[in-house]
């Protein structure tokens, strides 16, 4: 079996898909209003009780095309196969009604939601009666031509969607995962910064300690031993996360730096940063997080918010939280997150996410776009 083949029967079912949604109702009701209609007004329908007890007895089947597309495949085409044999034996007149265009949605879902093996037994199910209905209602190769065709663009159509859903879904799960190693690097910095001034300290205070007591030089000695030997495990596990780069140890921008952002933009609107309450004394990592939030937001909104004069920066600290809110006055409904500004929010609602926080984005009331993040003063463990 050739590796593409494969490839498509191993494919999965997406995850979690929509049960029902108002559509599905809607879509159901207009199917059978148009169903009714028509086998009411239209005078030449051949067989007109059948049609319709098979049009209207069908459509409930769109309710459930999504979480069983294979047994709504089975379901529907199967009927009708079973149908167009009785209708060749009988040599009755084919069926002929326009409202079972819906069964259109049926291959669309199956390759839609689907997995790869139930896409090919459905697409296998599909094909009988679509050869029964050529046999039986021959109207010329132009006419069959027309049909497969809009069949094929029914399953071409789902499986269209389904890859740039699925593409987009791995776009956001490799931004979530830049976004823990990025984090993952600069909790390491900030530790190893601090760890390695442990070591310097324990080699001066054993340099000292050469007049003193053997039980302060015994302690110093092992604070050595252990703060070198964490800084070796650091330094290990960062070099798998950096490919091979060095390490910096350096802290990280925090909420001290938020005043970088501020100012004039080249781009338009200004950026004015406010800081409020208790921020002194954050963790690193918090630190480190409120201002890479803020930095993504701020750039998002230099980018995106059409004829913004402010983007404003406010972030507020109490004694168990650190809230953080960017706000721009830009044309509403102007600054929806474009796809890159959107992974970008992903990367921030990440970030949040891992440390225990939450981070939003919508439009403002009014006019602008606001991403507000709050986050905890502790890091969970």
């Amino acid at each position: 079996m050739s590796t593409p083949l494969r490839s498509f029967l191993d494919e999965p079912r997406p995850s979690a898909p929509p049960v029902r949604v108002w559509r599905d109702w809607a879509l159901l009701a207009l199917v059978v209003v148009a169903g009714v209609l028509e086998g009411v007004l239209r005078e030449d329908m051949p067989l007109r009780e059948l049609s319709m007890v098979l049009t209207l007895g069908l459509a409930p089947l769109l309710l459930w095309r999504r979480t069983h597309p294979l047994a709504v495949v089975a379901a529907a085409f199967g009927t009708v196969a079973v149908v167009d044999l009785g209708v060749i034996v009988a040599d009755a007149p084919t069926l002929d009604i326009y409202s079972m265009l819906y069964f259109l949605v049926f291959p669309y879902a199956l390759f839609r939601w689907g997995s790869g093996r139930e896409a090919v037994a459905g697409l296998a199910i599909i094909l009988v009666p679509a050869v029964l209905s050529l046999v039986v209602s021959w109207t010329g190769l132009g006419d069959a031509i027309g049909g497969v065709a809009v069949l094929l663009a029914a399953v071409a159509l789902g499986w269209a969607v389904r890859s740039q859903r699925g593409a987009q879904e791995r776009r956001i799960e490799q931004m979530k995962s830049e976004e823990r190693v990025l984090l993952a690097r600069e909790l390491h910095d900030t530790v190893a910064h601090h760890v390695s001034a442990i070591a310097v300290q324990a080699q001066a205070g054993r340099a000292l300690a050469a007049t003193s007591p053997s039980a302060p030089l015994e302690a110093l000695q092992v604070i050595e031993v252990e703060a070198t030997r964490t800084l070796a495990e650091m330094r290990a596990m960062v070099r798998v996360l950096r490919n091979e780069a060095p390490a910096a140890y350096a802290p990280q921008p925090g909420v001290a730096d938020l005043d970088r952002l501020a100012g004039a933009s080249p781009a338009g609107p200004r950026v004015e940063i406010t800081v409020s309450g208790d921020v002194a004394a954050l963790p690193a990592a918090i630190d480190a997080a409120v201002f890479r939030i803020a930095q993504e937001a701020v750039t998002n909104a230099l980018r995106h918010a059409r004829n913004a004069t402010l983007v404003d920066v406010r972030v507020a600290g109490d004694a168990s939280t650190v809230s953080l809110v960017v706000r721009d006055d830009g044309d509403p409904g102007a600054a929806d997150p474009a796809p890159d500004a959107g992974f970008g929010l992903t990367g921030m609602v990440e970030r949040a996410l891992l440390l225990g926080g939450v981070c939003e984005a919508g439009p403002s009331p009014g006019r602008g776009w606001t991403v507000s993040a709050t986050l905890p003063r502790q890091v969970p463990a």
